[in-house]
Protein backbone atom coordinates (compact mmCIF):
# COMPACT_ATOMS: atom_id res chain seq x y z
CA UNK A 1 0.00 0.00 0.00
CA UNK A 2 1.48 3.75 -1.05
CA UNK A 3 1.44 6.05 1.15
CA UNK A 4 1.62 9.89 0.84
CA UNK A 5 4.65 12.63 1.03
CA UNK A 6 3.15 13.70 4.02
CA UNK A 7 2.93 10.38 5.45
CA UNK A 8 6.74 9.68 4.45
CA UNK A 9 8.11 13.20 5.91
CA UNK A 10 6.16 12.34 9.47
CA UNK A 11 7.31 8.80 9.48
CA UNK A 12 10.43 8.17 7.40
CA UNK A 13 11.32 4.57 8.11
CA UNK A 14 8.26 2.65 7.19
CA UNK A 15 9.32 3.45 3.31
CA UNK A 16 13.13 3.49 4.50
CA UNK A 17 12.93 -0.44 5.72
CA UNK A 18 10.86 -1.25 2.58
CA UNK A 19 12.91 -0.38 0.00
CA UNK A 20 15.64 -2.17 1.91
CA UNK A 21 14.04 -4.84 2.06
CA UNK A 22 13.54 -4.98 -2.19
CA UNK A 23 17.03 -3.90 -2.80
CA UNK A 24 18.36 -7.28 -0.54
CA UNK A 25 15.62 -9.29 -2.51
CA UNK A 26 16.70 -8.35 -5.95
CA UNK A 27 20.88 -8.92 -4.51
CA UNK A 28 19.48 -12.16 -3.06
CA UNK A 29 17.71 -13.46 -5.71
CA UNK A 30 20.66 -12.17 -8.74
CA UNK A 31 23.05 -13.67 -5.71
CA UNK A 32 24.95 -10.19 -7.16
CA UNK A 33 27.12 -7.93 -5.15
CA UNK A 34 27.17 -3.96 -4.76
CA UNK A 35 24.78 -4.06 -1.53
CA UNK A 36 26.90 -1.64 0.73
CA UNK A 37 26.72 1.28 -2.06
CA UNK A 38 22.93 0.74 -2.65
CA UNK A 39 22.39 0.59 0.97
CA UNK A 40 24.58 3.42 1.77
CA UNK A 41 22.01 6.18 -0.68
CA UNK A 42 18.73 4.81 -0.46
CA UNK A 43 17.73 7.69 1.77
CA UNK A 44 19.13 9.98 -0.66
CA UNK A 45 16.71 8.76 -3.52
CA UNK A 46 14.09 8.38 -1.69
CA UNK A 47 13.94 12.46 -0.28
CA UNK A 48 14.86 13.42 -4.32
CA UNK A 49 12.93 10.53 -6.48
CA UNK A 50 10.00 10.06 -4.32
CA UNK A 51 9.38 13.75 -2.12
CA UNK A 52 11.34 16.36 -4.22
CA UNK A 53 11.98 15.61 -7.78
CA UNK A 54 9.05 17.30 -10.03
CA UNK A 55 7.82 16.49 -13.58
CA UNK A 56 9.95 18.24 -15.97
CA UNK A 57 13.27 17.43 -13.22
CA UNK A 58 15.89 15.23 -14.56
CA UNK A 59 17.46 12.81 -11.70
CA UNK A 60 20.64 10.84 -12.85
CA UNK A 61 22.62 7.90 -10.94
CA UNK A 62 25.99 8.43 -11.32
CA UNK A 63 26.96 5.82 -8.93
CA UNK A 64 25.14 3.36 -11.65
CA UNK A 65 26.59 0.29 -9.32
CA UNK A 66 23.75 1.37 -7.22
CA UNK A 67 21.21 0.73 -9.37
CA UNK A 68 19.22 -1.76 -7.54
CA UNK A 69 18.13 1.20 -5.16
CA UNK A 70 17.22 3.01 -8.87
CA UNK A 71 15.15 0.49 -9.49
CA UNK A 72 13.57 -0.42 -6.05
CA UNK A 73 12.13 3.30 -6.12
CA UNK A 74 11.02 3.43 -9.59
CA UNK A 75 9.04 0.37 -8.26
CA UNK A 76 7.62 2.40 -5.55
CA UNK A 77 6.50 5.17 -7.73
CA UNK A 78 4.97 2.49 -10.49
CA UNK A 79 7.39 3.38 -13.15
CA UNK A 80 8.91 -0.28 -13.11
CA UNK A 81 6.23 -3.27 -12.72
CA UNK A 82 6.84 -5.82 -10.20
CA UNK A 83 7.16 -8.21 -12.94
CA UNK A 84 9.82 -6.43 -14.65
CA UNK A 85 11.32 -6.27 -11.09
CA UNK A 86 12.06 -10.18 -11.55
CA UNK A 87 14.19 -9.57 -14.32
CA UNK A 88 17.02 -7.90 -12.55
CA UNK A 89 20.37 -8.86 -13.66
CA UNK A 90 18.89 -11.47 -15.40
CA UNK A 91 19.58 -12.43 -19.45
CA UNK A 92 17.71 -10.27 -21.58
CA UNK A 93 16.50 -7.96 -18.85
CA UNK A 94 16.01 -4.16 -18.98
CA UNK A 95 16.94 -3.65 -15.59
CA UNK A 96 20.70 -4.90 -15.73
CA UNK A 97 23.70 -4.34 -13.64
CA UNK A 98 24.23 -0.82 -14.12
CA UNK A 99 20.85 1.34 -15.25
CA UNK A 100 20.56 1.27 -18.92
CA UNK A 101 18.45 3.82 -21.04
CA UNK A 102 15.66 3.45 -23.23
CA UNK A 103 12.86 1.78 -21.78
CA UNK A 104 11.66 3.89 -18.43
CA UNK A 105 11.62 7.51 -18.32
CA UNK A 106 13.19 7.36 -14.67
CA UNK A 107 16.08 5.83 -16.57
CA UNK A 108 17.42 8.26 -18.80
CA UNK A 109 21.01 7.71 -19.48
CA UNK A 110 23.34 4.90 -19.01
CA UNK A 111 25.49 4.95 -16.02
CA UNK A 112 28.31 2.78 -14.02
CA UNK A 113 31.17 4.16 -15.91
CA UNK A 114 32.28 6.57 -12.75
CA UNK A 115 32.32 10.27 -14.03
CA UNK A 116 30.30 10.51 -16.16
CA UNK A 117 27.27 11.82 -14.46
CA UNK A 118 28.17 15.19 -13.64
CA UNK A 119 28.92 16.30 -17.02
CA UNK A 120 25.55 14.60 -18.46
CA UNK A 121 23.95 16.36 -16.04
CA UNK A 122 25.29 19.49 -16.19
CA UNK A 123 24.63 19.42 -19.84
CA UNK A 124 21.34 18.66 -18.50
CA UNK A 125 20.64 22.18 -16.84
CA UNK A 126 22.42 24.04 -19.17
CA UNK A 127 19.38 22.89 -21.88
CA UNK A 128 16.94 23.49 -19.45
CA UNK A 129 18.44 27.04 -19.18
CA UNK A 130 19.07 27.54 -22.61
CA UNK A 131 15.30 26.96 -23.16
CA UNK A 132 13.90 28.52 -20.25
CA UNK A 133 12.65 25.67 -18.70
CA UNK A 134 12.04 25.57 -14.82
CA UNK A 135 13.77 22.55 -14.22
CA UNK A 136 16.78 20.72 -12.19
CA UNK A 137 19.01 18.07 -12.94
CA UNK A 138 20.03 15.89 -9.79
CA UNK A 139 23.11 13.86 -9.74
CA UNK A 140 23.65 11.90 -7.17
CA UNK A 141 27.64 10.41 -7.18
CA UNK A 142 29.91 8.41 -5.18
CA UNK A 143 32.09 10.56 -2.90
CA UNK A 144 34.96 8.13 -4.85
CA UNK A 145 33.73 9.37 -7.92
CA UNK A 146 34.81 13.08 -7.03
CA UNK A 147 38.38 11.56 -7.62
CA UNK A 148 37.46 11.58 -11.53
CA UNK A 149 39.09 14.72 -14.08
CA UNK A 150 35.40 14.37 -15.43
CA UNK A 151 34.00 15.27 -12.59
CA UNK A 152 35.88 18.56 -12.35
CA UNK A 153 35.79 19.84 -15.58
CA UNK A 154 32.13 19.34 -15.90
CA UNK A 155 32.05 21.50 -11.65
CA UNK A 156 33.90 24.68 -13.72
CA UNK A 157 31.81 24.40 -17.13
CA UNK A 158 28.58 24.54 -14.35
CA UNK A 159 30.10 27.29 -12.65
CA UNK A 160 31.32 29.06 -15.81
CA UNK A 161 27.45 29.10 -16.82
CA UNK A 162 25.91 29.77 -13.23
CA UNK A 163 23.62 26.38 -13.43
CA UNK A 164 22.11 27.01 -10.45
CA UNK A 165 19.39 24.43 -10.88
CA UNK A 166 22.33 21.86 -10.77
CA UNK A 167 22.05 19.70 -8.24
CA UNK A 168 24.89 17.42 -7.26
CA UNK A 169 24.40 14.96 -4.15
CA UNK A 170 27.93 12.70 -3.12
CA UNK A 171 27.01 10.02 -1.17
CA UNK A 172 30.07 10.19 1.16
CA UNK A 173 30.21 7.16 2.72
CA UNK A 174 34.36 6.74 3.19
CA UNK A 175 34.57 3.89 0.94
CA UNK A 176 35.56 3.12 -2.73
CA UNK A 177 36.43 0.20 -4.53
CA UNK A 178 39.90 -0.34 -3.16
CA UNK A 179 39.98 1.57 0.50
CA UNK A 180 38.95 4.45 2.21
CA UNK A 181 38.44 7.70 -0.06
CA UNK A 182 40.97 9.47 2.46
CA UNK A 183 43.32 7.01 1.92
CA UNK A 184 43.52 6.64 -1.99
CA UNK A 185 43.78 10.43 -3.55
CA UNK A 186 42.56 11.89 -0.49
CA UNK A 187 38.99 13.85 0.39
CA UNK A 188 37.64 15.18 -2.44
CA UNK A 189 34.52 15.45 -1.57
CA UNK A 190 35.07 17.33 1.35
CA UNK A 191 32.71 20.35 1.32
CA UNK A 192 35.64 22.81 2.05
CA UNK A 193 37.18 21.70 -1.65
CA UNK A 194 33.59 22.33 -2.96
CA UNK A 195 33.06 25.34 -1.39
CA UNK A 196 36.32 26.86 -2.47
CA UNK A 197 35.96 26.46 -6.28
CA UNK A 198 32.25 28.07 -6.03
CA UNK A 199 29.72 25.66 -5.43
CA UNK A 200 27.23 26.20 -2.76
CA UNK A 201 27.86 23.73 -0.95
CA UNK A 202 25.74 21.98 2.45
CA UNK A 203 26.53 19.30 4.00
CA UNK A 204 23.81 16.59 5.22
CA UNK A 205 23.36 13.51 7.00
CA UNK A 206 22.33 11.41 4.38
CA UNK A 207 20.37 8.89 5.97
CA UNK A 208 17.71 11.76 7.47
CA UNK A 209 14.99 11.61 4.91
CA UNK A 210 13.52 14.70 6.50
CA UNK A 211 16.77 17.22 6.71
CA UNK A 212 17.82 16.10 3.18
CA UNK A 213 14.35 16.81 1.89
CA UNK A 214 14.64 20.50 3.65
CA UNK A 215 17.99 20.47 1.99
CA UNK A 216 16.98 20.39 -1.52
CA UNK A 217 14.05 22.73 -0.75
CA UNK A 218 16.21 24.90 0.23
CA UNK A 219 18.83 24.36 -2.00
CA UNK A 220 16.16 25.28 -4.90
CA UNK A 221 15.17 28.47 -3.88
CA UNK A 222 19.00 30.05 -3.82
CA UNK A 223 18.65 31.71 -7.79
CA UNK A 224 22.12 33.20 -7.49
CA UNK A 225 23.97 31.60 -10.11
CA UNK A 226 25.85 29.09 -8.10
CA UNK A 227 25.39 25.29 -8.73
CA UNK A 228 24.14 23.58 -5.86
CA UNK A 229 26.65 20.62 -3.57
CA UNK A 230 25.03 18.10 -1.39
CA UNK A 231 27.77 16.38 0.74
CA UNK A 232 25.60 13.48 2.69
CA UNK A 233 27.42 11.87 5.16
CA UNK A 234 26.01 7.97 4.86
CA UNK A 235 27.75 4.57 6.02
CA UNK A 236 27.94 2.19 3.32
CA UNK A 237 25.88 -1.28 4.13
CA UNK A 238 23.02 1.13 6.43
CA UNK A 239 20.88 -0.89 8.26
CA UNK A 240 22.83 -4.22 8.39
CA UNK A 241 25.06 -4.13 11.32
CA UNK A 242 27.38 -6.88 9.52
CA UNK A 243 28.31 -4.84 5.77
CA UNK A 244 27.87 -1.13 7.72
CA UNK A 245 31.46 -0.01 6.96
CA UNK A 246 33.09 -2.87 5.77
CA UNK A 247 34.38 -2.61 1.99
CA UNK A 248 34.21 -6.01 0.98
CA UNK A 249 30.38 -5.42 1.03
CA UNK A 250 31.05 -3.34 -2.01
CA UNK A 251 31.28 -6.27 -3.56
CA UNK A 252 30.26 -9.45 -1.82
CA UNK A 253 26.81 -11.47 -2.25
CA UNK A 254 24.96 -12.58 0.38
CA UNK A 255 24.64 -16.55 1.36
CA UNK A 256 20.93 -17.69 2.14
CA UNK A 257 22.06 -17.25 6.03
CA UNK A 258 23.41 -13.79 5.60
CA UNK A 259 20.47 -12.41 3.45
CA UNK A 260 18.36 -14.47 6.09
CA UNK A 261 19.62 -12.23 9.00
CA UNK A 262 20.28 -8.69 6.75
CA UNK A 263 16.36 -9.15 6.42
CA UNK A 264 15.47 -9.38 10.01
CA UNK A 265 17.65 -6.60 11.22
CA UNK A 266 16.03 -4.21 8.60
CA UNK A 267 12.56 -5.54 9.58
CA UNK A 268 13.76 -5.34 13.48
CA UNK A 269 15.16 -1.89 13.38
CA UNK A 270 12.32 -0.02 10.83
CA UNK A 271 9.90 -2.06 10.75
CA UNK A 272 8.47 -3.34 13.98
CA UNK A 273 6.45 -0.29 14.76
CA UNK A 274 4.67 -0.43 11.77
CA UNK A 275 3.96 -4.16 12.12
CA UNK A 276 3.03 -4.08 15.53
CA UNK A 277 0.60 -1.50 14.61
CA UNK A 278 -1.12 -3.64 11.80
Amino acid sequence: MKISKEEILQNPHPISGTLRLKILELYHQAHAGHIGCSLSCIDLMIAVLLLEKAELDTFILSKGHAAASLYACLNWLGEITDEDLTTYYLDGTSLPAHPAPGQYKGIPFATGSLGHGLPIGTGVAHAARISREDSYAYVLMSDGETNEGTTWEAAHYALQHRLDNLLMIIDKNGLQGFGSTDQVLGDTASAEKWRAIGFETVEVDGHDIRAISETVKYLKTQKNGLPKAIIAQTTKGKGVSYMENKLEWHYLPMNPAQYQAATREITERYLIEQLENV
